[in-house]
């Protein structure tokens, strides 16, 4: 007999993040990201190419409002063709147990075991799922696609998410330019420090070595600064004044 005193590993052992599936993670994380890179990236440019503080600050403000937009209409559009694509799945293969039981718990035997069952226990395993269409369902799913019907991310939850968190990444470099003493020292200073603080965010749901996520972070922002700098001074006067 099994002893049911440990069979839930997670009341005493390890738990897993309730974040993980729900849809709002990844889009918060990509959102902040993109907004403090994208907008440090565009104020360094239109910096480099001898924009004044008020253009800087309109400037950003308004990539602020396009790319919050845009990235909110995006993981919209996403996470719902996500959901269909898998609505899709669910109906083929609940088609699939309709049409051809026999043979789908057939393939679920071989599935089994190649888990490493032994034949009958195999064959004993797929019986009893098959018993239940739903359950049969969800394990076919699961096995052969690694889908769960079950788990459906919200994409006005992932929209929504996306927005905030990109206008609170977009905003941080353009702070020092709405406050008054905006130049682009001042602007990369902030922008850097909130890829630092993002990265050590996105750690705690992952796991990572803080200091390597945020150095991983502020090397991006590195990057899209040279980028658009460089392209900036090109086009334009550059100063870091």
């Amino acid at each position: 007999m099994p002893d049911y005193n440990i069979a839930n590993p997670h009341e005493y052992d390890h738990s897993h993040s309730s974040s993980a599936g729900s849809g709002w993670l990844r889009a918060a994380v990509f959102g902040a990201m993109d907004g403090l890179v994208s907008n440090i990236g565009l104020i360094s440019g239109i910096a480099a190419a001898g924009a004044s503080p008020g253009i800087v600050a309109i400037t950003g403000v308004s990539g602020l409002i396009a790319g919050a937009i845009s990235m909110a209409l995006g993981e919209y559009t996403s996470v719902r063709t996500q959901n269909e694509q898998l609505a899709v799945e669910v109906e083929t293969e609940r088609d699939a147990l309709r049409r051809n039981p026999v043979g789908e718990q057939a393939e679920l035997t071989v599935m089994f075991g190649n888990l490493g069952m032994d034949a009958e226990t195999a064959r004993t395993a797929a019986e009893q799922v098959h018993a239940n269409s739903e359950q049969a369902l969800k394990v076919h799913l699961a096995h052969e696609l690694g889908l769960s019907p079950d788990e459906r991310p919200s994409p006005l939850v992932a929209a929504f998410s996306s927005f905030i968190a990109f206008s609170v990444g977009a905003v941080i470099p353009v702070l020092p330019f709405l406050l008054g003493f905006g130049t682009l020292w001042w602007g990369l200073l902030f922008g850097g420090a909130g890829l630092l603080a993002a990265g050590f965010v996105a750690a705690r749901f992952t796991d990572r070595n803080p200091f390597a996520s945020a150095g991983r972070q502020l090397l991006f922002g590195g990057i899209a600064v040279a980028a658009t700098y460089g392209i900036g001074s090109l086009l334009g006067v550059s100063g870091l004044g």
